[in-house]
């Protein structure tokens, strides 16, 4: 069953569960029985996590304009060790 938003004239929006793909034009209103002209909306979307979004984002933008790698990346300095480690006792 989907859901159908109709507008009335004179009561407004009401939804109508329908099964998918019978939703006629016109519907009668429950309320007084004027027909109401369904409503073309976009579907309620649920949350979206951040992370998911932008990797959604990311996605739609290298369509347009990919990064291009022009050369390998270059090595990382080395870290400098930890200051406890110098403190260890030696072999």
């Amino acid at each position: 069953m989907a859901t159908y938003e109709y507008v009335c004239r004179d009561c407004g929006y009401f939804d109508v569960r329908l099964p998918m793909g019978t939703a006629p034009s016109e519907y009668g209103c429950a309320t007084c029985g004027h027909d109401a002209r369904r409503v073309y909306s976009p579907p309620n979307v649920s949350w979206v996590p951040p992370a998911l979004a932008a990797a959604f984002g990311r996605e739609e933008q290298s369509r347009e304009a990919p990064e291009v790698v022009t050369a390998p990346p270059g090595r990382r300095p080395p870290r400098p060790p930890h200051p406890a480690l110098a403190r260890l006792p030696r072999p």
